[in-house]
């Protein structure tokens, strides 16, 4: 045991063995940087290509969206879904919360 400890002193008071060791330091440092270059770099690239994607699924839900409109105005009485249904899906008509005016009233009988 006491040779090994004494080796080692040995070892780290020699500036050769310390300065290998830091420069296999360094190399592996350039390695794992360089590793997490490329993964960056293919990360960004799939996510340009996600957005792109995402630009396109909007655009033909959008456009799905104007011509089930279109339909549902131009005959109501053969629409599929009526033009109620379809704003209402979509959210472009607001719905009111059932009970919406008991709820403020016990607010308000609280309140008092």
């Amino acid at each position: 045991m006491e040779r090994v400890s004494s080796a080692l002193n040995r070892a780290a008071s020699n500036p050769t063995v310390v300065n290998t060791f830091l420069g296999v330091a360094f190399c592996a440092l350039t390695a794992r940087s360089w590793l997490q270059d490329q993964t960056i770099s293919a990360l960004e690239a799939e996510k340009e290509a996600l957005l792109k994607t995402n630009k396109q699924i909007k655009s033909i839900i959008w456009e799905s969206k104007q011509t089930l409109y279109a339909e549902a105005s131009a005959n109501p009485q053969k629409a599929i879904v009526p033009l109620s249904t379809l704003q209402a899906i979509y959210g472009d008509v607001v719905t009111p919360a059932p009970n919406s005016g008991n709820f403020t009233i016990r607010i308000c009988s609280i309140l008092a």
